[in-house]
């Protein structure tokens, strides 16, 4: 038998996993936010602001998210160098693949199968990325890696020599190619396009009777101004006022071209065959499923009304929307929402395009590197449902302030205008809740001592995999897997007439897990399973781990080669510990 063999980006510690434990979330009415007041049936509040580690949260997000998250737009810290400086290169390189992966595969499990991932990289680790993502989403989900226009040549840039790096890049994977339904984008036209050169002078008349003269008569004949002298009349206006001509007449401005006669409908070829023999008269076809085609001497009439698109509340001349994104500006952001982030802020204007293309009013988006909480603001003003994780303090100096003022109606820069947005809605703050277990003084595992009943029961649930469901009225339904399986967390020690008095409560048609710390019984119930705390979860997750983001005295040590033994140090001296750096959680580099 051949061995299978796959192509694949191998790195140092490739196989190891954190075993990850799926932490519950507590909400802090305290810092939520919400406007008081509705603006409209899509006034949100319930979204989520998670202040902690976010591959803890993505993995406490699992349990009632997974599945559900049709946009994630993450822009996770690009250059290595500035975080491992104690690290060498082929070292780094492999924690960072790591961490990424790590991430990405619980990205995955939470987007919906028609759900889109947009990574924010810059070229230093952008083929490693690409070749990561293809193994956890597969070459075949790989949508488009687009250029985004950083900045200008200018300054000290524009002082070094070599090539200018102005460029960074998008990656767009779809959870499900074939499930994936993006939708139609168009950009603004940097011109006007000088190709639509003719005008037609009677377009209220019938088709058959259209007069057509140049734009630039009919322009000057609309001012009253000679065509001969109308650009020196105008002077640098004249290009601003003509567009505007264009854009007010735009129905009736057009040009003519010469369709690929092989590449038509036979109808199509027969009315250019038939607009040949008489090149004086306008000939109409007219389509059911797509728009009319007119003819005039073997061409094809086209209307600058037809470029058209409506683009942030505006009707502009739009195209397609390609890989290349140079119609965003960089600068210019230190005030974007009022509050300043050098060197990470990300333009509205990008996230909003992310999602234009893939999602609706109502979707859920996911940003787990919140940053300075660009995310969520465009999402909010949207009309998304967001979710953002972000374990600086900038959480609280930065996104809470913003978000704010999003909701209040405040923020009127970024997008704010050009979606009409007036303030409404608001979030949820939530953190982790510390590891569920803790050791005592003397090692041994036990409960943390912060965990009150109802946390312990919600806990609990997520780990046996039950969905936490409190019951109002039956002490033991803490939570349910099925319509008829239920799970009782209790701190008390039961007895066997406590067990039997469960038992005979639950029933026959009944099941009920029991997680109490000790119990006696004589014998065993057939519609109970009883199990002991904490030593049933003990070996389920790496328990008491907070901290899995980019901290360089959290990372392990870089293999060194071996050297002969040093003599012992003298009293007093130690190896300092490296600097701490996190970027990891960060966001928004």
């Amino acid at each position: 038998m051949k061995n299978k063999q796959k192509l694949e980006l191998t790195w140092i510690g490739k196989e190891s996993r954190p075993r990850l434990e799926p932490r519950i979330l507590l909400e802090e009415p305290a810092r939520s936010y919400h406007a008081g007041h509705r603006v409209s049936d899509n006034d949100l509040f319930d979204n989520r602001l998670i202040f902690g580690d976010n591959l803890l949260a993505l993995k406490a997000l699992e349990a009632e998210f997974a599945g559900r998250v049709k946009c994630v737009y993450i822009d996770p810290p690009f250059n290595t160098q500035q975080a491992f400086e104690h690290y060498d290169d082929g070292y780094e390189h492999s924690i960072w693949l790591g961490l990424i992966r790590d991430r990405a595969e619980s990205l995955r499990r939470l987007m919906s199968d028609d759900g889109t991932l947009f990574v924010h990289i810059d070229d230093n680790e952008l083929g490693y990325l690409i070749v990561l993502l293809d193994e956890v989403f597969g070459r075949a989900n790989r949508v488009s890696v687009v250029s985004f226009k950083q900045g200008s040549a200018t300054g000290h840039k524009s002082i070094n020599p070599g090539v200018v790096s102005t460029t960074n890049f998008i990656l767009i994977y779809a959870k499900n190619r074939s499930a994936w339904a993006p939708n139609r984008v168009f950009t603004a036209r940097a011109e006007r396009d000088k190709r639509y050169g003719q005008f037609i002078e009677n377009f209220a008349d019938p088709y058959a009777m259209w007069r057509f003269t140049t734009l630039t008569r009919a322009f000057a004949q609309s001012l009253g101004i000679s065509e001969k002298g109308i650009k020196k009349a105008l002077g640098d206006e004249y290009e601003d006022l003509l567009s505007d001509f264009v854009m007010t007449h735009a129905q009736q401005v057009v040009r003519l071209a010469r369709p690929d006669y092989n590449a038509v409908s036979s109808e199509a070829r027969g009315m250019i065959d038939q607009s040949k023999a008489t090149p004086n008269e306008v000939l109409l076809l007219e389509r059911d499923a797509h728009s009319n085609m007119y003819f005039t001497n073997g061409e094809r009439i086209l209307f600058y009304s037809d470029k058209l698109k409506l683009i942030d509340g505006q009707y502009v001349a739009g195209e397609p929307l390609t890989s290349l994104w140079d119609d965003i500006l960089s600068n210019n952001l230190h005030n974007e929402g009022g509050v300043e982030f050098p060197k990470g802020k990300k333009p509205e204007a990008l996230i909003k395009r992310c999602f234009d293309l893939a999602t609706k009013p109502g979707d859920i988006v996911l940003d787990s590197f919140a940053g300075s909480g660009t995310t969520g603001a465009v999402a909010h003003k949207m009309g998304r449902r967001w979710i953002m994780v972000e374990l600086g303090g900038h959480c609280h100096t930065h996104i809470i302030p913003r978000l704010k003022k999003v909701i209040d109606g405040e923020d009127q820069g970024g997008i704010s205008k050009a979606v009409n947005w007036k303030g409404g809605g608001g979030f949820r703050y939530y953190r982790l809740a510390p590891s569920l277990l803790e050791k005592d003084k003397w090692g041994n595992w036990v409960i943390h001592r912060d965990y009150n009943a109802a946390m312990l029961a919600e806990a609990l649930c997520k780990l046996e995999g039950f969905t936490y469901a409190p019951s109002d009225a039956v002490y033991w339904q803490h939570g349910h897997s099925t319509e008829r399986d239920f799970i009782y967390v209790t701190t008390a020690t039961l007895s066997h007439e406590q067990l039997q008095q469960l038992a005979d409560e639950v029933g026959p048609e009944r099941t009920l897990l029991v997680l109490c710390p000790a119990f006696r019984s004589r014998e065993e119930f057939a519609n109970l399973t009883v199990k002991k705390i904490p030593k049933q979860v003990l070996s389920r997750c790496e328990w008491g781990h907070d901290d899995y983001s980019l901290r360089v005295e959290n990372l392990p040590a870089a293999p060194e080669p071996p050297s002969p033994p040093a003599p012992p140090p003298l009293a007093g001296e130690g190896r300092r510990a490296p600097g701490q750096q996190s970027l990891f959680d960060g966001g928004e580099p």
